[in-house]
C-alpha cells in the first residue's frame, strides 16, 4: 500500500483483505482541533483511506478507487489516545462501490461513515 499522506499523518497498521481494511492512529496534540478534540479533517480522512483500502483488496491491479461521495457521521468527540478504524465494502458493482466504515476508541464508536467509490478501469482506457 502506497505511504505518502496518510504516513505524514502517523497512520499505521494498515491491512486490507476480502472487503475489509483496518488501520489505526495514535492521535497526538498534533491531531487536534482548537476545542482539543481530533479535527474532523483527520477523522474523515481515516476513513476515506480506510474503504479505499477495502475497495482495491477487491478490484485488479489496474483498478482504482476514487471516492466519489462521502457522508460522515461524527458520533461523539475524539481525544488524544488510540483510534482504530474499520472499512468494509457493502454493496459492489462493475463501475460503483459502497463501502461503511467506523473509527473507535476506547471501545467506543467516534464516527460512522458511509461513502460510494467510483472504480476507474484503467486497463480498459488504455485500449
Amino acid at each position: 500500500m502506497a505511504d505518502g499522506f496518510v504516513e505524514t499523518l502517523g497512520v499505521y497498521g494498515r491491512t486490507a483483505e476480502d472487503g475489509t481494511a483496518r488501520l489505526e492512529l495514535d492521535a497526538t496534540e498534533q491531531h487536534l482541533n482548537e476545542a482539543g478534540t481530533v479535527h474532523g479533517g483527520v477523522l474523515a480522512t481515516l476513513v476515506d483511506t480506510a474503504m479505499g483500502q477495502a475497495v482495491r483488496s477487491r478490484t485488479g491491479e489496474d483498478d482504482v478507487p476514487a471516492t466519489s461521495q462521502l457522508t460522515v457521521t461524527y458520533l461523539r468527540p475524539g481525544k488524544p489516545g488510540h483510534l482504530e478504524v474499520t472499512g468494509r465494502v457493502s454493496k459492489q458493482g462493475d463501475h460503483l462501490t459502497v463501502c461503511e466504515a467506523d473509527i473507535e476508541q476506547d471501545g467506543r464508536t467516534l464516527v460512522h461513515a458511509v461513502a460510494t467509490f467510483a472504480v476507474i478501469h484503467t486497463a480498459d482506457s488504455a485500449r
